[in-house]
């Protein structure tokens, strides 16, 4: 099994600070699974949603599969996640309580050939936060230029 699909939310880091990271299976058709496999999937603008205590992934985009029939799926319906019933819970009080949100990270397969969605707890950061993390990338990138230059 080819294994090496890893589609990142590069977004996130930047405009959320992540408090906390959990990883959950999605339940896809089968047109689903078969566009991640050829790397069709975009997580940049999506966001989870607690729907009757149920964690749901809403506005992810898995293009419809090429070779799909009339069996073919939209490419931005909303797909449930997979996780535990004390996870989801402490996640809902969270949420609820501090005004937090839950972005995706990064959907990759497994070793078992499985879809996985590494999904975040995250607060918005503020202007003056972007600034800083911007400044500090750009220190840690001149300190790696002069760590390859010595």
């Amino acid at each position: 099994m080819s294994n090496d699909i890893r589609i990142k939310n590069k977004k996130a880091s930047y405009e959320f600070e992540l408090i906390d990271k959990l990883t959950a299976g999605i339940m896809l058709t089968g047109t689903e699974i078969k566009s991640i496999r050829t790397g069709q999937a975009s997580i940049q603008e999506g966001f989870c949603q607690f729907k009757n205590d149920e964690l749901f992934i809403v506005n992810m985009h898995i293009a419809e599969y090429e070779f799909g029939s009339y069996a073919n799926h939209e490419p931005k319906r909303v797909r449930k996640l997979l996780l535990n019933s004390k996870e989801l819970k402490q996640w809902q009080k969270k949420v609820n309580e501090k005004g937090l949100t839950i972005i995706p990270t990064l959907l990759y397969i497994n070793e078992k050939g499985i879809a996985k969605l590494n999904v975040a707890l995250a607060q918005g950061k503020k202007i003056y936060d972007k600034r800083d993390s911007i400044r500090d990338k750009d220190s840690k990138r001149q300190l790696d230029r002069l760590k390859k230059l010595s």
